[in-house]
């Protein structure tokens, strides 16, 4: 079924309150790119790493201990960070053990891994977790529900065995059984004869039944795709094309206390009047299932140069709040740099039932 390659639900924008931004970090003719975050358990510590360049470059670490209001200078690193080749991501895991760490990936060949087991005082230098690399390793990491973790990403076969000759697209997954201290052989798990399926992010049913993996498209002649697994993600459903409403890149969603999701990613759609900026999509999981528009959309930031802006990070609080967190050329002829905006979907349906003010 062709989905639209635009959306009708309404846009919320929130490019221009900037009451609701907090500024990370940033550096004056620096580019600063690419971030993920994660929450720890206290609700309160979370930390953000993130390249110096684009998509590339030394690895830099922040926390705050103020669930994002304020953040810390760079913190040290391990030396070899800085020879980090790609995106970096951040994850918690816990082992059969009950240990929790942080693990922290960096991609291309060989994939790389850090550990922390002090709640990201310390970590490990960077170690290839096998001889196999990929593309945005690892775009996302879900723990199973036999206590296994499952890491995503994808790779165009220039990298899984560092054989440098592009081909097709192809996501894998690999697996630990070890709560994220070693992984398996990665595994292939969907891709399309005529789209560039990538960066894979993962949305588990609320009833824990089914988990979605949401893909970016490359090669931008279709919409998104999505694909279902409900054996934990041994098995795939052939992936298909999402509505325009959430056609972009780099997804990751979390859920809202009253059950909605808010999926975090680059617009990419290909008609749409905010192209290339930083938006969200709020709807429910049967929206995704269904293949529904959803509720609204949002756009957390205006984008000043093209669509290079928006692999976001996010986290939702006890109370509803949502600290989303993102680069993007968020001042025109100035180098990225790092931006949270928080939002409750509260204060988002407030705005969705206001009616338009005249100029």
């Amino acid at each position: 079924m062709a989905q639209p390659r635009g959306y009708t639900v309404p846009t919320i924008d929130l490019d221009g309150e900037a009451h609701r931004q907090v500024v990370v970090d940033r550096e004056p003719g620096q580019y600063l790119g690419h971030p993920t975050t994660v929450l720890l358990e206290d609700d309160r510590t979370m930390l953000c790493v993130y390249p110096k360049g684009h998509g590339r470059g030394a690895v830099v670490l922040k926390r705050s201990e103020d669930a994002g209001l304020t953040w810390s200078e760079r913190l040290p690193t391990p030396e070899n960070w800085e020879t980090s080749l790609e995106v970096p991501t951040i994850y918690r895991v816990v082992d059969p053990q009950g240990v929790r760490r942080l693990i922290m990936f960096s991609g291309l060949y060989p994939i790389r891994m850090a550990v922390s087991e002090d709640h990201g005082e310390t970590w490990t230098p960077l170690e290839p977790i096998g001889d196999y690399g990929g593309v945005v390793a690892m775009a996302d990491c879900m723990r199973l529900r036999d206590g296994r973790y499952m890491a995503t990403f994808h790779d165009d076969g220039r990298f899984l065995h560092d054989e440098g000759e592009r081909r097709r697209f192809i996501v894998y997954r690999v697996l630990s059984e070890d709560g994220g201290l070693t992984w398996g052989e990665p595994e292939p798990l969907v891709s399309h004869p005529e789209a560039h399926l990538c960066e894979p992010g993962l949305v588990r049913s609320p009833d824990g039944d089914t988990i979605a993996m949401l893909m970016r498209e490359n090669s931008r002649q279709l919409n998104s795709f999505v694909a279902f697994s409900e054996d934990e993600g041994d098995t795939w459903s052939e992936p298909v094309e999402l509505p325009g409403a959430l056609t972009g890149d780099r997804h990751q969603g979390k859920y809202a206390p009253d059950g909605r999701l808010l999926i975090s990613f680059r617009d990419m759609t290909h008609e749409t009047p905010t192209a290339g900026d930083w938006v969200a999509w709020v709807g429910t999981w049967e929206d995704i299932a269904q293949m529904r528009e959803g509720q609204y959309r949002v756009r957390l930031k205006d984008n000043t140069k093209g669509a290079d802006c928006a692999y976001p990070a996010i986290e939702v609080l006890p109370d509803g709040t949502f600290v989303c967190t993102t680069y993007g050329h968020w001042i025109e002829g100035e180098e990225p740099f790092i931006l949270s905006v928080r939002l409750t979907l509260d204060e988002l349906d407030g705005k969705a039932a206001a009616p338009e003010r005249e100029e």
